[in-house]
């Protein structure tokens, strides 16, 4: 990080850290050990993202949590141009990517791939985990293009 400014070199702005609710709190406190885990039922074996407390394939309350592939695809996205919060003006635009995992089942991860222009975003792009922060006293969740041999 710049120490003259260590917001330069995040993606975001740090004022737009998290506010964990009470279902997203264990995610977060594994993503503040930079590990990427996602919850998966412990009596179907279904994974899901957001966190939620009861599973919605089997409704049951069994909770296990798997950890994430370092590597994803962009599954879709979208380049924002015209900043939603005041922090953000000096950032557009911006990407806001939908993250994919093999193995994961439907498991998608809202999210940024930092090193891109727009130009370059695309659709099934490889993408390798970045860990950005702290932030707010988070690691967040980046990516980094990722080449097809990675």
């Amino acid at each position: 990080m710049n120490a003259d400014n260590p917001e330069s070199d995040l993606y975001l702005p740090a004022d737009l850290a998290p506010e964990p609710g009470m279902d997203e709190r264990v995610f977060w406190g594994h993503c503040a050990e930079r590990r990427l885990k996602f919850q998966r039922c412990g009596a179907c074996g279904t994974h899901r993202h957001p966190p939620t407390p009861i599973c919605p394939a089997c409704q049951s309350a069994r909770i296990d949590w798997t950890e994430a592939p370092a590597v994803g695809r962009v599954y879709s996205y979208t380049v924002v141009h015209h900043p939603s919060h005041p922090a953000m003006r000096a950032r557009v635009p911006y990407n806001v990517a939908v993250i994919a995992f093999e193995g994961l089942d439907e498991v998608r991860l809202i999210s940024n791939v930092v090193d891109v222009t727009a130009e370059q975003m695309a659709i099934d792009m490889p993408v390798r985990l970045h860990w950005e922060g702290p932030v707010g006293g988070y690691w967040l969740p980046r990516f980094r293009r990722a080449h097809e041999s990675s």
